[in-house]
């Protein structure tokens, strides 16, 4: 049973960092894409940042280029989102998502206000 759970969402000021966690479980996590989405009140949701299984490969949202970095640990079966300069923009419910098996986590709430 594929699982995905995020972590490390809260309260932060403009200009703050946060650091996003995703722990997977229930399939071979070394050999599975992996992606983060947001969705924002009101609006759709929205892909952030991608990371390759094999070779790493990254690729981001214009919008948080330069500001938010994907990176994964095998060995922990998890996937991280360091966000960066945040702004009020950044504000929204943020997602991992494993493309292989269609599958999302619960979310976890990210707020940038002063």
């Amino acid at each position: 049973q594929v699982q995905l759970v995020e972590s490390g969402g809260g309260l932060v000021q403009p200009g703050g960092s946060l650091r996003l966690s995703c722990a997977a479980s229930g399939f071979t996590f070394s050999s599975a894409a992996m992606r983060w989405y947001r969705q924002a009140p009101g609006k759709e949701r929205e892909l952030v940042a991608s990371i390759g299984s094999a070779n790493g490969y990254t690729k981001y949202q214009d919008s948080v280029k330069g500001r938010f970095t994907i990176s994964r640990d095998n060995a922990r079966n998890t996937v991280y989102l360091q966000m960066n300069t945040l702004k009020p923009d950044d504000t929204a419910v943020y997602y991992c998502y494993v493309p292989m098996f269609d599958s999302w986590g619960q979310g976890t709430q990210v707020t940038v206000s002063s």
